[in-house]
């Protein structure tokens, strides 16, 4: 979840004071948002003449607009690690990150390959046989399969829940694209199930259900701050997303169950 691309100090065009400011959030290029309080700003900082920067104040809480455009990106990754809605603002709003499709790739990859070696953990069988082989590999093909069917599940759990709870009266429809990419990038704590495995001691089952709520957490505050709603709704959208998931999950265990009840019964019949 890092802050490549982001919309930092860069020359624009000169005013009457010689003065040069960032580009409006009214443009399609960038949303700028108060990592504060949320309200809509024009721009992030001011560029005067012979460099110099300051940045701008909100108008609602008088407050730096985003205190983060001055700070190391490492320093603002351990404080989306945290979960500190300002990182999380200055993340989605106030930058351009378009990695989301590449991290979902990449993260479904990781659950994908823990599935698979937690299934290849409980068959201990070394035969060497290319067949063998080739069945393995079509099983982590059917593993990252799984986990995508369930990950899709989880979000539309979570964008079902917002809609029907959506005010009727509302006048601005909540922004369920900049939602689904913030849920992707707040996905980015399933990289740790990678080296949880490869690491492998007596404390991994509970790293893995550690990484479990930390991913549940940081999808709960891109929820918060994508959309501005209060911690309840947040909570229970991310419910929804769970419940449609464990739906999913039992589905494939009793769907695999059938399929090893079909094999018993065709081994029973040959002998």
């Amino acid at each position: 979840m890092g802050t490549g691309g982001r919309c930092g100090p860069r020359p624009g065009k000169g005013s009457a004071e010689g003065t040069a400011a960032t580009p409006t959030a009214t443009s399609a290029s960038c949303q700028y948002r108060c990592i504060e309080c949320n309200e809509e700003a024009k721009e992030l900082y001011r560029d005067y003449t012979n460099g110099v920067l300051k940045i701008t104040i909100c108008k609602s809480c008088q407050k730096p607009v985003d205190k983060y455009i001055e700070y190391d990106p490492v320093i603002i990754l351990i404080n989306a690690i945290l979960c500190k809605a300002q990182a999380y603002r200055h993340i989605l709003f106030n930058t351009k990150i378009n990695i989301h499709g590449k991290l979902c790739i990449f993260c479904l990859l990781c659950e994908a390959y823990l599935r698979w070696w937690q299934l290849q953990d409980s068959n201990q069988n070394t035969d060497p046989d290319d067949l063998i082989r080739y069945a393995k590999e079509w099983d982590f093909y059917r593993m990252f399969a799984i986990a995508s069917l369930e990950q899709t599940a989880f979000f539309i759990g979570i964008f079902t829940f917002l809609w029907v709870e959506r005010p009727m009266t509302a006048k601005k429809k909540p922004n369920f694209i900049l939602l689904l990419k913030a849920l992707l990038l707040s996905s980015y704590g399933k990289l740790l199930l990678i080296p949880a495995v490869i690491w492998e001691h007596d404390y991994t089952p509970l790293c893995l259900k550690l990484i479990k709520v930390f991913v549940l957490t940081s999808n709960f505050q891109a929820i918060r701050v994508t959309l501005n709603i209060n911690r309840k709704l947040s909570l229970l959208a991310i419910l929804s997303g769970l419940l449609l998931e464990s739906t999913m999950v039992y589905f494939f265990q009793r769907m695999e169950w059938d399929i090893g009840s079909d094999c018993a019964i065709y081994k029973s019949q040959d002998f």
